[in-house]
């Protein structure tokens, strides 16, 4: 009897692995090259089309585990979606792309407020700031409060009450 069950036991444990293992999405894309405005979408690790090509203007994600960034095609927004292209949130774009990724984080946005996500997609600080730089050594500086002025392609930020935060969220109290 203790045979049979540290067999079934081992035969789960070895079926969940490899079921995360094998759960992922992959890229592909029409034509020679993969670059901005080439079609492209994502067959599961069996070669199904999950995301057929051109639902979105551009796929900047080649293998997604837990969340790929897209473009999409009629807003021109960086969105972050599941495996099932589920929306979870908009990227804040920055030089002509994808926020980059700091201190493990990255910046989001939702209704005009910036937050923060990690690599895996999971939100860790809600959108409730006007205004975030981004992560510098474990500190993002915020505010509640600025106005964003577009100069020459550009963005300026300017308020007078930004403070810092850590990358829990929590104020930093000097």
């Amino acid at each position: 009897m203790k045979k049979l069950i540290f067999g079934i036991i081992i035969t789960f444990l070895i079926s969940a692995c490899s079921s995360k293992k094998d759960n992922y999405l992959i890229k592909f894309h029409e034509g020679e090259y993969d670059e901005i405005g080439v079609p492209s979408g994502y067959l599961n690790s069996k070669g199904d089309t999950i995301i057929p090509i051109g639902k979105y203007y551009y796929c900047y994600t080649d293998t997604i585990r837990d969340f790929g960034m897209v473009i999409e095609k009629e807003t021109g927004k960086i969105l972050g979606i599941d495996q099932n292209a589920t929306e979870l949130f908009e990227v804040y774009q920055f030089d002509n792309g994808p926020d980059y990724v700091r201190n493990g984080l990255f910046r989001i946005i939702e209704n005009g407020q910036f937050g923060f996500a990690n690599q895996n997609g999971k939100i860790i600080i809600p959108p409730k700031y006007k205004c975030a730089r981004p992560f510098e050594n474990g500190i993002a500086i915020v505010a509640d409060s600025c106005e964003i002025k577009p100069i020459e392609n550009r963005e300026i930020w300017t308020g007078d009450k930004w403070f810092e935060i850590d990358t829990l969220g929590n104020k930093i109290i000097k």
